[in-house]
């Protein structure tokens, strides 16, 4: 059974792969998410401060909309699904 690098939540039908560092700052480290939580990465934070000031998980989780997002989320089942808001 394969976990969901963010959530930790086992992963359902659906897994996507997640540069931990972006691929245009060099990254080549993939991590397993969920679609959801994919999304709730690149909604709350832009992809240049994922190099500059996220380049791990445990700092990605300790941004607040991160965080509130993985309170939400730790009881929903593997392939739930719902729309991704973006940062205003």
């Amino acid at each position: 059974m394969t976990l969901c690098a963010l959530c930790g939540r086992p992963t359902g039908a659906r897994v996507e792969q997640h540069h931990v560092v972006p691929k245009s700052a060099g990254g080549r480290e993939t991590v397993p998410l969920h679609p959801i939580c994919h999304r709730a990465i690149h909604a709350s934070v832009p992809t240049k401060e994922l190099a500059r000031r996220y380049p791990t998980l445990d700092s990605l989780k300790a941004v607040p909309e991160i965080a509130r997002f993985l309170a939400w989320i730790k009881d929903k089942p593997p392939d739930f699904h719902a729309p991704t808001r973006r940062r205003r």
